[in-house]
Protein backbone atom coordinates (compact mmCIF):
# COMPACT_ATOMS: atom_id res chain seq x y z
CA UNK A 1 0.00 0.00 0.00
CA UNK A 2 1.20 3.44 -0.62
CA UNK A 3 2.29 6.07 1.92
CA UNK A 4 -0.99 9.02 1.56
CA UNK A 5 0.60 12.38 1.02
CA UNK A 6 1.37 14.39 3.82
CA UNK A 7 -1.28 17.15 2.90
CA UNK A 8 -4.28 14.81 1.06
CA UNK A 9 -6.34 17.00 -1.13
CA UNK A 10 -9.71 17.79 0.56
CA UNK A 11 -12.35 17.57 -1.54
CA UNK A 12 -15.27 19.10 0.45
CA UNK A 13 -15.33 22.66 -1.50
CA UNK A 14 -13.94 21.66 -4.60
CA UNK A 15 -17.04 22.54 -7.32
CA UNK A 16 -17.87 19.94 -9.53
CA UNK A 17 -15.82 21.31 -12.88
CA UNK A 18 -12.47 21.69 -10.77
CA UNK A 19 -12.89 17.86 -9.27
CA UNK A 20 -13.61 16.65 -13.04
CA UNK A 21 -10.46 18.11 -13.76
CA UNK A 22 -8.67 16.95 -10.59
CA UNK A 23 -10.29 13.37 -11.58
CA UNK A 24 -8.94 13.32 -15.37
CA UNK A 25 -5.30 14.43 -13.66
CA UNK A 26 -5.66 11.11 -11.79
CA UNK A 27 -6.36 9.59 -15.20
CA UNK A 28 -9.88 8.92 -14.51
CA UNK A 29 -13.04 9.68 -16.00
CA UNK A 30 -14.46 13.17 -15.15
CA UNK A 31 -17.82 11.98 -14.81
CA UNK A 32 -16.70 10.41 -11.46
CA UNK A 33 -17.02 14.07 -10.13
CA UNK A 34 -20.30 14.04 -10.23
CA UNK A 35 -20.88 10.54 -8.35
CA UNK A 36 -18.43 11.91 -5.70
CA UNK A 37 -20.23 15.57 -5.69
CA UNK A 38 -23.79 13.66 -4.73
CA UNK A 39 -22.26 10.68 -1.98
CA UNK A 40 -20.26 13.45 -0.30
CA UNK A 41 -23.16 16.87 -0.05
CA UNK A 42 -26.56 15.13 -0.94
CA UNK A 43 -25.95 11.87 0.84
CA UNK A 44 -23.46 13.17 3.47
CA UNK A 45 -21.21 9.99 2.80
CA UNK A 46 -17.45 11.31 3.52
CA UNK A 47 -16.24 7.64 3.58
CA UNK A 48 -14.97 7.04 -0.08
CA UNK A 49 -15.32 2.76 1.22
CA UNK A 50 -18.98 4.19 1.40
CA UNK A 51 -19.31 5.24 -1.97
CA UNK A 52 -20.57 1.96 -3.91
CA UNK A 53 -20.72 2.93 -6.98
CA UNK A 54 -17.40 3.59 -7.06
CA UNK A 55 -14.66 0.62 -7.98
CA UNK A 56 -13.06 -0.75 -5.28
CA UNK A 57 -9.35 0.55 -6.22
CA UNK A 58 -10.56 4.14 -7.19
CA UNK A 59 -12.15 3.95 -3.64
CA UNK A 60 -8.97 2.80 -2.41
CA UNK A 61 -6.82 5.28 -4.53
CA UNK A 62 -9.30 8.50 -3.41
CA UNK A 63 -8.68 6.98 0.85
CA UNK A 64 -4.74 7.69 -0.58
CA UNK A 65 -4.86 10.90 -2.88
CA UNK A 66 -7.80 12.73 -1.10
CA UNK A 67 -9.98 13.63 2.53
CA UNK A 68 -13.30 15.00 3.69
CA UNK A 69 -12.19 17.49 5.90
CA UNK A 70 -15.17 18.70 8.34
CA UNK A 71 -14.96 21.41 11.12
CA UNK A 72 -15.48 20.26 14.51
CA UNK A 73 -18.37 21.12 16.62
CA UNK A 74 -17.02 22.59 19.67
CA UNK A 75 -20.01 23.78 21.35
CA UNK A 76 -24.25 23.74 20.09
CA UNK A 77 -27.05 25.48 21.28
CA UNK A 78 -30.38 25.04 20.77
CA UNK A 79 -32.99 27.90 21.45
CA UNK A 80 -37.01 27.39 22.69
CA UNK A 81 -37.43 29.33 19.45
CA UNK A 82 -35.76 26.59 17.34
CA UNK A 83 -32.54 29.07 16.38
CA UNK A 84 -29.55 26.60 16.76
CA UNK A 85 -26.03 28.05 16.88
CA UNK A 86 -22.40 26.44 16.73
CA UNK A 87 -18.96 27.44 17.55
CA UNK A 88 -17.30 25.22 15.06
CA UNK A 89 -13.44 24.97 15.44
CA UNK A 90 -11.16 25.05 12.62
CA UNK A 91 -8.10 22.56 11.96
CA UNK A 92 -5.91 25.01 12.82
CA UNK A 93 -7.93 25.85 16.68
CA UNK A 94 -9.40 28.98 15.12
CA UNK A 95 -13.29 29.06 15.92
CA UNK A 96 -16.05 30.62 13.72
CA UNK A 97 -20.07 30.70 14.14
CA UNK A 98 -23.05 29.55 12.54
CA UNK A 99 -26.33 29.90 12.90
CA UNK A 100 -29.80 28.11 11.73
CA UNK A 101 -33.12 30.01 11.83
CA UNK A 102 -36.18 28.01 11.19
CA UNK A 103 -38.82 29.31 9.76
CA UNK A 104 -42.61 27.84 8.87
CA UNK A 105 -41.50 27.92 5.10
CA UNK A 106 -37.70 27.87 5.15
CA UNK A 107 -34.74 27.09 7.32
CA UNK A 108 -31.96 30.07 7.07
CA UNK A 109 -28.19 29.20 7.53
CA UNK A 110 -26.53 31.88 8.41
CA UNK A 111 -22.48 30.74 7.52
CA UNK A 112 -19.62 32.47 8.06
CA UNK A 113 -16.86 33.39 5.31
CA UNK A 114 -13.64 34.59 7.45
CA UNK A 115 -11.96 34.33 11.49
CA UNK A 116 -12.75 37.94 12.27
CA UNK A 117 -13.21 40.57 9.92
CA UNK A 118 -10.80 43.42 8.68
CA UNK A 119 -13.21 46.08 8.05
CA UNK A 120 -13.57 47.22 11.65
CA UNK A 121 -17.25 48.74 11.66
CA UNK A 122 -17.77 50.28 15.07
CA UNK A 123 -21.27 48.49 15.82
CA UNK A 124 -19.67 44.84 15.38
CA UNK A 125 -18.71 42.61 17.73
CA UNK A 126 -16.59 40.70 15.59
CA UNK A 127 -14.93 43.64 14.36
CA UNK A 128 -13.78 44.36 17.30
CA UNK A 129 -11.80 40.80 17.17
CA UNK A 130 -9.64 42.18 14.49
CA UNK A 131 -9.11 39.91 11.37
CA UNK A 132 -7.33 36.27 11.38
CA UNK A 133 -7.71 34.87 7.97
CA UNK A 134 -10.07 33.85 5.17
CA UNK A 135 -11.91 30.41 5.42
CA UNK A 136 -11.23 28.07 2.63
CA UNK A 137 -14.60 27.06 0.14
CA UNK A 138 -14.25 23.63 2.22
CA UNK A 139 -14.48 25.68 5.48
CA UNK A 140 -17.82 27.42 4.33
CA UNK A 141 -19.42 24.25 2.48
CA UNK A 142 -18.29 22.33 6.22
CA UNK A 143 -20.90 25.00 7.65
CA UNK A 144 -23.93 23.48 5.77
CA UNK A 145 -23.16 19.86 5.43
CA UNK A 146 -22.71 20.13 9.47
CA UNK A 147 -25.99 21.89 9.48
CA UNK A 148 -27.85 19.55 7.60
CA UNK A 149 -26.07 16.21 9.54
CA UNK A 150 -27.00 17.97 12.59
CA UNK A 151 -30.73 18.92 11.80
CA UNK A 152 -34.35 17.51 11.33
CA UNK A 153 -35.91 17.54 8.62
CA UNK A 154 -39.07 19.38 8.00
CA UNK A 155 -41.65 17.13 6.31
CA UNK A 156 -42.00 18.26 2.72
CA UNK A 157 -37.73 19.07 1.82
CA UNK A 158 -35.63 16.69 1.09
CA UNK A 159 -32.71 18.71 3.78
CA UNK A 160 -33.20 21.19 6.92
CA UNK A 161 -31.45 24.11 5.08
CA UNK A 162 -33.25 25.58 2.26
CA UNK A 163 -31.74 29.30 2.38
CA UNK A 164 -28.10 30.55 3.25
CA UNK A 165 -26.89 33.70 4.21
CA UNK A 166 -23.55 35.36 4.33
CA UNK A 167 -23.87 37.10 6.99
CA UNK A 168 -21.93 35.65 9.91
CA UNK A 169 -18.54 36.44 10.65
CA UNK A 170 -16.01 38.48 8.27
CA UNK A 171 -16.88 40.18 4.95
CA UNK A 172 -18.03 37.60 1.97
CA UNK A 173 -16.31 39.82 -0.48
CA UNK A 174 -13.10 40.01 1.34
CA UNK A 175 -12.60 35.83 0.84
CA UNK A 176 -14.03 36.05 -3.38
CA UNK A 177 -12.30 32.85 -4.38
CA UNK A 178 -13.78 30.63 -1.85
CA UNK A 179 -16.96 32.81 -1.91
CA UNK A 180 -17.14 31.93 -5.66
CA UNK A 181 -16.37 28.23 -4.95
CA UNK A 182 -18.71 27.91 -2.08
CA UNK A 183 -21.57 29.05 -4.03
CA UNK A 184 -20.88 27.00 -6.84
CA UNK A 185 -21.50 24.05 -4.90
CA UNK A 186 -24.49 25.47 -2.80
CA UNK A 187 -26.11 26.25 -6.77
CA UNK A 188 -25.28 22.89 -8.14
CA UNK A 189 -28.17 20.66 -8.31
CA UNK A 190 -25.70 17.57 -7.47
CA UNK A 191 -24.86 19.22 -4.53
CA UNK A 192 -27.39 21.42 -2.73
CA UNK A 193 -29.11 22.51 -5.44
CA UNK A 194 -30.36 26.25 -3.94
CA UNK A 195 -31.60 28.39 -6.35
CA UNK A 196 -30.01 31.80 -6.85
CA UNK A 197 -33.00 33.35 -4.99
CA UNK A 198 -32.08 31.44 -1.77
CA UNK A 199 -28.45 32.33 -1.21
CA UNK A 200 -27.81 36.11 -0.37
CA UNK A 201 -24.29 37.39 -0.03
CA UNK A 202 -24.08 40.55 1.99
CA UNK A 203 -21.54 43.23 1.66
CA UNK A 204 -20.46 46.27 3.48
CA UNK A 205 -19.12 47.64 0.22
CA UNK A 206 -16.37 46.33 -1.51
CA UNK A 207 -17.02 47.54 -4.95
CA UNK A 208 -14.73 46.25 -7.04
CA UNK A 209 -15.35 42.97 -5.56
CA UNK A 210 -19.01 43.60 -6.04
CA UNK A 211 -18.62 43.95 -9.63
CA UNK A 212 -16.44 40.82 -10.09
CA UNK A 213 -19.64 38.72 -8.53
CA UNK A 214 -22.03 40.03 -11.27
CA UNK A 215 -19.93 38.81 -13.57
CA UNK A 216 -19.97 35.18 -12.00
CA UNK A 217 -23.17 35.16 -10.53
CA UNK A 218 -26.35 36.78 -9.59
CA UNK A 219 -27.21 35.73 -6.24
CA UNK A 220 -29.12 37.65 -3.79
CA UNK A 221 -27.86 40.94 -2.93
CA UNK A 222 -27.53 42.82 0.77
CA UNK A 223 -25.80 45.56 1.63
CA UNK A 224 -25.25 46.91 4.98
CA UNK A 225 -25.55 50.72 4.78
CA UNK A 226 -26.47 51.72 8.12
CA UNK A 227 -25.93 55.53 7.60
CA UNK A 228 -27.73 58.00 4.97
CA UNK A 229 -24.64 59.85 4.42
CA UNK A 230 -21.50 59.63 3.73
CA UNK A 231 -20.60 61.82 6.95
CA UNK A 232 -21.84 59.29 9.57
CA UNK A 233 -20.85 56.38 7.24
CA UNK A 234 -17.43 56.82 7.11
CA UNK A 235 -17.47 57.04 11.15
CA UNK A 236 -19.84 53.38 11.50
CA UNK A 237 -18.39 51.27 8.13
CA UNK A 238 -14.73 52.66 7.79
CA UNK A 239 -14.58 51.35 4.32
CA UNK A 240 -17.05 53.87 3.18
CA UNK A 241 -14.22 56.25 2.91
CA UNK A 242 -12.49 54.34 0.34
CA UNK A 243 -15.93 53.35 -1.48
CA UNK A 244 -18.10 56.12 -0.48
CA UNK A 245 -22.44 55.66 -0.55
CA UNK A 246 -22.50 57.17 -4.40
CA UNK A 247 -19.66 54.17 -5.63
CA UNK A 248 -21.72 51.51 -4.08
CA UNK A 249 -24.99 51.95 -5.12
CA UNK A 250 -23.74 52.83 -8.51
CA UNK A 251 -22.06 49.58 -8.12
CA UNK A 252 -25.53 48.09 -6.71
CA UNK A 253 -27.31 49.21 -9.74
CA UNK A 254 -24.85 47.68 -11.41
CA UNK A 255 -25.23 44.12 -9.85
CA UNK A 256 -28.81 44.41 -10.87
CA UNK A 257 -28.84 45.88 -14.13
CA UNK A 258 -29.98 42.71 -16.06
CA UNK A 259 -32.89 42.33 -14.69
CA UNK A 260 -32.10 38.56 -13.00
CA UNK A 261 -34.41 36.79 -10.56
CA UNK A 262 -33.27 39.80 -8.11
CA UNK A 263 -33.49 43.03 -9.15
CA UNK A 264 -34.08 44.47 -5.65
CA UNK A 265 -31.65 45.12 -3.16
CA UNK A 266 -31.80 44.40 0.53
CA UNK A 267 -30.30 47.17 2.48
CA UNK A 268 -29.47 46.72 5.98
CA UNK A 269 -29.34 48.93 8.79
CA UNK A 270 -28.55 48.41 11.88
CA UNK A 271 -30.50 51.32 14.42
CA UNK A 272 -28.29 53.00 16.95
CA UNK A 273 -29.95 55.26 19.46
CA UNK A 274 -29.43 58.97 18.74
CA UNK A 275 -27.08 58.13 16.15
CA UNK A 276 -28.77 56.88 12.90
CA UNK A 277 -32.25 56.39 14.12
CA UNK A 278 -33.77 60.00 13.84
CA UNK A 279 -36.32 61.11 11.88
CA UNK A 280 -34.23 63.23 9.83
CA UNK A 281 -32.11 59.97 9.13
CA UNK A 282 -35.25 58.39 7.58
CA UNK A 283 -35.95 60.91 5.17
CA UNK A 284 -32.59 60.76 4.23
CA UNK A 285 -32.77 57.44 3.47
CA UNK A 286 -35.86 58.04 1.50
CA UNK A 287 -34.24 60.30 -0.83
CA UNK A 288 -30.86 58.35 -1.68
CA UNK A 289 -32.72 54.91 -2.53
CA UNK A 290 -35.55 56.09 -3.86
CA UNK A 291 -34.68 55.69 -7.62
CA UNK A 292 -32.92 51.82 -6.45
CA UNK A 293 -35.36 48.82 -6.29
CA UNK A 294 -35.10 47.74 -2.99
CA UNK A 295 -36.47 46.59 0.46
CA UNK A 296 -34.67 47.91 3.48
CA UNK A 297 -34.39 45.38 7.19
CA UNK A 298 -34.34 47.73 9.91
CA UNK A 299 -31.96 46.13 13.31
CA UNK A 300 -32.28 47.50 16.16
CA UNK A 301 -29.29 47.24 17.62
CA UNK A 302 -28.13 44.32 19.61
CA UNK A 303 -25.46 45.15 22.39
CA UNK A 304 -22.89 43.48 23.17
CA UNK A 305 -19.87 43.65 26.16
CA UNK A 306 -17.29 47.65 25.64
CA UNK A 307 -20.35 48.73 23.03
CA UNK A 308 -20.73 52.33 23.21
CA UNK A 309 -24.05 52.27 21.31
CA UNK A 310 -27.55 51.55 22.64
CA UNK A 311 -30.70 49.71 21.45
CA UNK A 312 -33.25 52.54 20.36
CA UNK A 313 -36.89 52.44 21.84
CA UNK A 314 -39.58 50.57 20.08
CA UNK A 315 -41.49 53.53 19.70
CA UNK A 316 -38.33 54.77 17.64
CA UNK A 317 -38.20 51.85 15.55
CA UNK A 318 -41.39 52.13 14.55
CA UNK A 319 -41.20 55.79 13.82
CA UNK A 320 -38.78 55.08 11.56
CA UNK A 321 -39.99 52.62 10.10
CA UNK A 322 -43.16 54.13 9.40
CA UNK A 323 -41.52 56.73 7.46
CA UNK A 324 -39.83 54.50 5.35
CA UNK A 325 -43.29 52.47 4.60
CA UNK A 326 -45.18 55.64 4.00
CA UNK A 327 -43.10 56.68 1.54
CA UNK A 328 -43.45 53.44 -0.42
CA UNK A 329 -40.24 51.17 0.79
CA UNK A 330 -40.94 47.84 1.74
CA UNK A 331 -39.05 47.74 4.88
CA UNK A 332 -38.78 44.33 7.65
CA UNK A 333 -37.83 45.33 11.36
CA UNK A 334 -36.14 42.19 12.64
CA UNK A 335 -36.54 40.90 15.09
CA UNK A 336 -33.76 38.78 17.88
CA UNK A 337 -33.81 35.21 17.55
CA UNK A 338 -32.43 32.56 20.30
CA UNK A 339 -32.11 35.20 23.31
CA UNK A 340 -32.25 32.28 25.40
CA UNK A 341 -29.20 31.14 24.13
CA UNK A 342 -27.14 34.09 25.00
CA UNK A 343 -28.59 34.36 28.46
CA UNK A 344 -28.15 30.65 29.02
CA UNK A 345 -24.01 31.14 28.12
CA UNK A 346 -23.23 34.30 27.65
CA UNK A 347 -21.16 34.92 24.35
CA UNK A 348 -21.67 32.07 23.06
CA UNK A 349 -18.50 31.62 20.94
CA UNK A 350 -16.72 33.82 23.41
CA UNK A 351 -16.56 30.50 24.96
CA UNK A 352 -13.74 29.02 22.36
CA UNK A 353 -10.38 31.02 21.66
CA UNK A 354 -9.12 32.41 18.07
CA UNK A 355 -5.85 31.54 18.71
CA UNK A 356 -4.37 35.03 17.66
CA UNK A 357 -1.44 36.81 18.68
CA UNK A 358 -3.92 38.97 21.12
CA UNK A 359 -3.95 35.85 23.64
CA UNK A 360 -6.86 37.11 25.90
CA UNK A 361 -8.89 38.17 23.44
CA UNK A 362 -11.51 35.42 22.41
CA UNK A 363 -14.22 35.22 19.84
CA UNK A 364 -17.52 36.84 20.91
CA UNK A 365 -20.69 36.22 19.37
CA UNK A 366 -21.35 38.59 16.24
CA UNK A 367 -23.65 41.19 18.06
CA UNK A 368 -26.24 41.55 14.66
CA UNK A 369 -25.85 37.61 13.90
CA UNK A 370 -29.04 36.65 15.12
CA UNK A 371 -31.34 39.89 13.93
CA UNK A 372 -30.00 39.56 9.79
CA UNK A 373 -30.88 36.19 9.18
CA UNK A 374 -34.62 37.84 8.01
CA UNK A 375 -32.63 39.63 4.72
CA UNK A 376 -33.08 36.30 2.63
CA UNK A 377 -35.88 36.16 -0.05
Amino acid sequence: MSTPPANPLNLLGMPRPRLAEQFEQWGERGFRATQVVKWIHQRGVTDFSAMTDLSKALRQRLAELATVQLPEIALERASGDGTVKWVLRLADGNAIETVFIPEDDRGTLCVSSQVGCALDCTFCSTAQQGFNRNLTAHEIIGQIWLANSRLPVPDGRSRAVTNVVFMGMGEPLANFEALVDAIDLMLDDNAYGLSKRRVTVSTSGLVPALDRLGEVTDVALAVSLHAPNDALRDRLVPINRKYPIRELLAACRRYTRDGGQHQRVTFEYVLLAGINDQPEHARQLIALLREIPCKINLIPFNPFPGSPFVRPSMNAVRAFERLLTDAGFVTIVRRTRGDDIDAACGQLVGQVSDRSNRPARMIRLHAELPVRLGATA
